[in-house]
């Protein structure tokens, strides 16, 4: 309730009209097969880096397989970014692919749309909040932290957190609630995010329970997405509940959502790589549906240009057809 009322206290005459008008550009589309957009985005994602200290096994920026361009977010890109958008923007999360912590400036990023009077989250694996940074974390004005956790031994912990120390992530976690309590600040929301695998679903209960401990905010467990699964992978949980792939009779596995032709995110949300290079979802990981750069465009000309509108037509008529939907879980009943 508490989150929820952060994001409630941000919002304004001109974002609740501007969410008014993209819901309604949203269902027009569904309806018509058209493309239409009204308004500008609610929410986006901004990538502060794509660099990364650990090398999950199903991670670009893990395992250093990026074939676009990979660097650091320049304060002025993330900026311009903000004074666009200022007016009618909602929610940051300044996450897309690498580990946030790691840009020498990050939380000046967090601290710049903070005092815009924009929500801002992140996710971090927690290995760089010793007690100083935690407090500037704290200071930052950051209202939701996303804990990757997936695993309450460390054994169980680096079978997909490749080269990380859960006694890092437990540290960090203690040295936030702890600067919370000093500084006496309900912020940032704390979230344990338990990425559900083969190797750590007996562990969910204690999950939970180290959840509790630690005076954590919320818990959630999320299901793997993995590149490989049509004939099944070892990372993939037994329990279906936590998977967001179903088992057929000859023993292929298929996706759960049935990816219907249509997206919310295309007209509430947008991604920015560290370059300013636009792309469509978080699962582009690699930035191949390039719509736009920032470097050389407006972003209200990249949302409503041409690319974008063929994108979003193309989600409108054949979703299927679009190599990132294909793992999507957007839209599904599926537990994520």
């Amino acid at each position: 309730m508490k989150d929820t009322i952060e994001i409630l206290k941000r919002q304004s005459l001109a974002k609740i009209g501007n969410q008014i008008l993209l819901y309604s550009s949203f269902w027009i589309s569904r309806l018509l097969k058209k493309d239409i957009i009204w308004g500008k985005p609610m929410a986006l994602s901004i990538e502060p880096t794509t660099a990364c200290n650990l090398s999950c096994p199903e991670c670009p920026s893990g395992l250093k397989q990026f074939t676009r361009p990979t660097g650091t977010l320049k304060q002025t890109t993330n900026k311009k970014i903000i004074d666009e958008l200022e007016p009618v923007l909602s929610y940051i999360n300044f996450y897309f692919q690498g580990e946030p912590y790691i840009h020498p400036d990050f939380l000046d990023l967090v601290s710049y749309a903070s005092r815009k009077n924009i929500y801002t989250a992140t996710s971090t694996n927690a290995h760089f909040l010793d007690k100083e940074t935690a407090k500037k974390t704290v200071l930052s004005g950051l209202k939701r932290l996303i804990v990757s956790i997936d695993g309450t031994t460390q054994e169980t912990y680096e079978r997909y957190r490749v080269n990380g120390h859960l006694k890092k992530v437990i540290e960090g976690t203690k040295n936030l609630v702890e600067q919370k309590k000093k500084l006496k600040s309900s912020t940032p929301h704390i979230i344990f995010q338990f990425l559900v695998t083969s190797y750590n679903e007996h562990q969910i209960e204690e999950a939970k329970q180290l959840a509790k401990d630690l005076g954590v905010d919320e818990i959630k467990f999320k299901t793997i997405q993995v590149y490989d699964y049509k004939n099944g992978n070892a990372l993939l949980p037994t329990n279906e509940y936590y998977s967001r792939y179903k088992k057929q009779k000859d023993g292929t596995y298929r996706l759960k959502n049935k990816l219907l032709n249509h997206c919310w995110r295309m007209w509430s949300s947008a991604v920015i790589t560290w370059n300013g290079t636009v792309v469509p979802c978080c699962f582009d990981k690699d930035a191949q549906h390039q719509l736009g750069n920032l470097s050389s465009q407006s972003f209200e000309k990249i949302w409503k240009g041409k690319s974008y509108k063929t994108f979003r037509k193309q989600i409108l008529t054949d979703r299927k057809q679009i190599d990132i939907c294909k793992n999507c879980t957007e839209g599904s009943k599926v537990f994520n």
